[in-house]
């Protein structure tokens, strides 16, 4: 009779180690499939909050962007264009696909029996991932786009930066034409520059300090059959409060004794019970700014940018809005950078100043309403 060519000793070690390598390539198939819904799990809510800081903060960036090349190009005689983002729609598309195969065969010699087996297998992993945003852009043109752009801000909006604690210093002098007949200055046309009236940088200073003590309040009336009303309210009674209350009202020609003062779009009408503002259009605004913007001296004596104001700068009556610097190559930190014709501009990252200022003029774009009515654009998103 023959032999085995295994005792029964070595079958037993040989189907031990066969079982443990099976188990083996299942643990290591359990472990790609475990990867690949991990990686399914991404695409969904957990995709919410980081897609939501990322593009708030991109479109964030590209309006700051816009906002100072467009103020650039006006220093250079170019109009401003803007491009509204109307719309974001985030898609992915993840496509996996896992195989696996296993095999066996036995091999005897004169015995039915398998004494000897043989494993084999084979794990394939397969995946395609692509990101597929929709964006939609509107260009805000035209003739009611131009409107509104060379509309004066409404007196509201200044308040409302009074309000919200932007300086009145800054603010009178970048959104005012005059108050009450008493001038602001202005660079907007070459060649008659006009410097502020004495009086007006005095008013700044004083409505700065009637905010300081908390004095300063805003409120908006709005009667069921006429035009909303803006009104002015001196709150306090402290000592301080009281005598810039008294030299306020002196400088505008107001009662000594009024605490709420309507405030009017318009000249000065004489009245002594009211403020008439003369407020600047965004348009005016970004002129008055560009003249702020450290224009290369080559552009400006070649005739490409109109020349730097000549008004001093001496003092916070006369200093810059803010600063735009300008350069030859990017700046390596910036709270926002544009090239335009050849050369950088930014706001440095470490002028806070400068960096309030321009946060208030965007500000001042969404509250004067200067983007384009429209219906919006209708989207079909495919699915797959």
């Amino acid at each position: 009779m023959a032999t085995p060519l295994f005792s029964e000793g070595a079958k037993m070690v040989a189907t031990s180690n066969s079982g443990r390598g099976l188990c083996g390539a299942c643990a290591v198939a359990c472990l790609l499939v475990t990867l690949v819904l991990s990686a399914c799990a991404s695409i969904g809510p957990k995709a919410v909050p980081r897609d939501r800081i990322d593009y708030a903060g991109a479109i964030g960036d590209s309006w700051k962007q816009q906002t100072l090349l467009n103020i650039v190009k006006l220093r250079y005689g170019d109009m401003p264009v803007f491009l509204d983002v109307n719309q974001v729609i985030a898609g992915y598309e993840f496509n996996s696909s896992a195989t696996a195969g296993f095999n066996a065969s036995s091999t005897s010699y004169q015995n039915p029996a398998p004494s000897f087996l043989t494993l084999g297998g084979s794990v394939l992993l397969q995946g395609t991932y692509r990101d597929l945003p929709t964006v939609i852009y509107t260009p805000t043109t035209g003739t009611d786009f131009i409107t509104r752009l060379m509309t004066p801000i409404p007196p509201s909006a200044v308040l409302f930066l009074l309000q919200a604690g932007y300086p009145a210093d800054r603010v009178m002098r970048l959104t005012l034409d005059s108050v009450n007949g008493i001038n602001n200055e202005t660079r907007r046309r070459v060649g008659a520059e006009r410097p502020a009236d004495p009086g007006f940088v005095r008013l700044g200073k004083l409505i700065g300090q009637m905010q300081a003590a908390g004095a300063l309040e805003v409120r908006i009336v709005r009667p069921k059959d006429a035009a909303e009303t803006s009104l002015i309210v001196f709150g306090s009674r402290n000592n301080e409060a009281e005598g810039s209350r008294g030299e306020i009202a002196k400088i505008l020609g107001l009662k000594p004794d009024l605490r709420e003062i309507r405030v009017f779009y318009g000249g000065y009408s004489g009245r002594d019970d009211e403020i008439a503002m003369m407020t600047r259009s965004m348009l005016q605004i970004m002129v008055e700014i560009g003249y702020f913007a450290e224009v290369p001296s080559t552009d400006v004596t070649e005739g490409r940018a109109t020349p730097n104001s000549k008004l001093a700068e001496s003092d916070d009556a006369h200093a810059p809005f803010l600063r735009i610097a300008s350069g030859d190559t990017a700046p390596v930190e910036a709270f926002v950078s544009v090239p335009y014709h050849g050369h950088w501009f930014w706001i440095e990252d470490t002028d806070v100043r400068s960096k309030n200022m321009f946060a208030s003029v965007m500000l001042l774009f969404s509250i004067s309403d200067t983007g384009t009515k429209g219906t919006t654009p209708v989207v079909t998103v495919p699915t797959k």
